[in-house]
């Protein structure tokens, strides 16, 4: 079903507001702060008369009321499973009331407290942390123009995911505080870090795909991911933040996030990352970030890809094992304003034809007589290493290129994303 420009409007907004939250929340670390952020913008994006934020109480097993928009009540606590908000926590699944009175879950008592009539309602889990904890509940009332709908059950849900992850840096940065500050601050990028890399690819009928990496010591900035799109292609994406640090993790938190709120309404890769680099441009004050993004098709064997100046990208066509190199289609996000992409050409994926994405820590891992691993070395060890399991050939690049420099760290993050056509 086509939606009306007005619809695709106010969904647009509402997506500006999530790509907001990631940068109000990037630098924040005091908890009741990043729920105030949170409930405001949530309670903006998604257009609602009013909204509450609970936290949960680990030791009482209780929600209580952690902040308020639009109520001027008394705080007030209930236990999991009781209640709309016990429910939706215990459960941990989102969901949408649109007629609240005839659910049995609902309570009337803050209406008739007010004189506040809910019409409907939509309440959304916050779950994270190391063991994917309840953290708390929010909860949405009244949609201003219509019904709570599947798209705001979306929106709702990664508001809470970034909160989460925002609590979450929190909570870690405070607990390492109390240590060292240098430390903390160092758990904290890690942390950060290694939420960006997939633990679990998705399966792909037809494909195999594979991911291996591996920090430096002093932090860094790689990303990188694969995604099934809304159109039902799979989405490819390989990145590098300049330098090294605290500063580059959490810039490519946000990125993440960003590149995860595009990809709800957009799979275009020219499109996704022109509007990546529109907005991130403001915070990228002296550094750029690389970044390659491909769609597979999967029932076509088509892949589109546009690419922000990143290297090495490469495609082994299996047939001529010769390898065709993905060149840039744009300059690196952060570079150019305002950003212009186009995609690259077309390519057709054949029967044992592989996609080879990686960082350039890969290339640029340097032996102590200052000679590199190289791209003609990669193209090797690909082209001969062709019919292994994806996973057995990234760790083996990335063991090759770890036995290069013979060092206890790599100067540089060492990131690798394969993907291989098998039928």
């Amino acid at each position: 079903m086509l939606l009306d420009e007005a619809l695709l409007h106010r969904r647009f907004q509402s997506l500006l507001r999530l790509l907001e939250i990631t940068r109000l929340l990037a630098d924040e670390i005091d908890a009741d702060k990043i729920m105030e952020v949170a409930l405001r913008e949530a309670c903006r994006a998604l257009d609602s008369e009013r909204a509450s934020l609970y936290a949960f109480d680990e030791t009482t097993k209780e929600l209580y009321t952690q902040a308020m928009l639009g109520f001027d009540i008394e705080p007030f606590r209930t236990v999991l499973g009781r209640g709309m908000i016990g429910t939706v926590g215990q459960t941990r699944v989102a969901e949408i009331v649109n007629d609240p009175p005839s659910d049995p879950r609902w309570s009337s008592r803050i209406d008739k407290a007010t004189g506040f009539k809910t019409r409907n309602l939509l309440a959304a889990p916050i779950v994270g942390g190391a063991d994917d904890a309840l953290l708390g509940v929010l909860l949405l009332l009244n949609k201003r123009e219509g019904e709570f709908d599947d798209f705001d059950l979306q929106l709702a849900t990664a508001f809470c995911e970034h909160t989460a992850a925002a609590l979450h840096r929190a909570e870690l940065v405070e607990t390492q505080r109390r240590r060292q500050v240098v430390e903390a601050a160092l758990m904290a990028a890690r942390d950060i870090q290694r939420g960006f890399m997939p633990t679990q690819l998705p399966e792909i009928a037809g494909y195999e795909a594979a991911s291996w990496w591996l920090p430096n010591q002093e932090i860094g900035g790689d990303y990188c991911d694969l995604i099934v799109l809304r159109d039902g292609r799979i989405g490819m994406v390989v990145a590098d933040v300049s330098g090294h640090g605290l500063g580059p993790s959490l810039l490519m938190a946000s990125v993440r996030a960003a590149m995860r709120a595009l990809l709800l309404v957009q799979s275009s890769p020219e499109t996704v990352l022109s509007m990546l680099g529109k907005t991130l441009h403001g915070d990228l004050h002296s550094g750029f970030i690389t970044m390659f993004f491909g769609s597979v098709d999967v029932h076509n064997h088509m892949l589109h890809f546009a690419n922000a100046g990143h290297a090495p990208a490469l495609h082994l066509a299996a047939k001529r094992n010769r390898f065709r190199v993905l060149d840039a289609t744009g300059m690196p996000l952060g570079v150019q304003d305002p950003p212009d992409y186009t995609t690259g050409p077309t390519i057709k994926l054949d029967v044992g034809d592989i996609v080879v994405l990686c960082t350039d820590g890969i290339v640029e891992a340097m032996d102590t007589g200052g000679k590199q691993f190289g791209l003609t070395r990669l193209k090797d060890l690909v082209r001969k290493n062709a019919a292994l399991p994806m996973q057995e050939l990234a760790k083996k690049i990335g063991a090759e290129v770890q036995g290069h420099y013979k060092t206890d760290a790599p100067a540089d993050d060492l990131t690798v994303l394969l993907l291989r056509r098998n039928a």
